[in-house]
């Protein structure tokens, strides 16, 4: 089971990636694993430059689990190796980045979300690569029907 982010990649410019460990509860690890989470609008905070966390990231309730007190939009701390935390610091103060979640995976039984450094795109770019795309696919057209 794999959940990507694919607004993420639309809306910003990624570069380099690190896997992390999320902290999840029995309900929401099932949950994930069966793929109901989504990922947009989601991004990483890092507290006190020792901890992550993953904010907005939606994972809808286990159907066969209690409702009760469940948060489906609540911070979830994330496991990552504190020399990778400190490079990714340096790396977003210098290049004016972010971090994003690019994908949830599951290897073996431990849960895993891919982050990613990300700068964010202007309008016009998001554009002209909306416009390429379209081309891309118009070019591809005309070949298909020429044959």
């Amino acid at each position: 089971m794999k959940v990507i982010n694919k607004k993420a990649q639309f809306d910003y410019e990624l570069s380099d990636r690190v896997e992390a460990g999320v902290v999840l509860t029995g309900a929401e690890a099932k949950a994930a694993r069966a793929g109901h989470v989504k990922l947009d609008g989601a991004h990483i905070k890092i507290d006190a430059k020792t901890e992550a966390y993953v904010v907005n990231m939606h994972i809808f309730p286990y159907k066969f689990a209690s409702d009760e007190g469940y948060e489906p939009d609540r911070s979830r701390k994330l496991l990552i190796h504190m020399e990778e935390l400190t490079i990714l610091l340096s790396k977003m103060k210098q290049g004016r980045m972010t971090l994003v979640p690019t994908a949830l995976y599951t290897r073996g039984p431990r849960v895993k979300l891919e982050i990613a450094l990300a700068r964010g795109k202007r309008k016009y770019e998001k554009r002209e690569k909306v416009q390429k795309r379209d081309e891309a696919r118009d070019t591809e057209r005309e070949w298909r029907n020429k044959r």
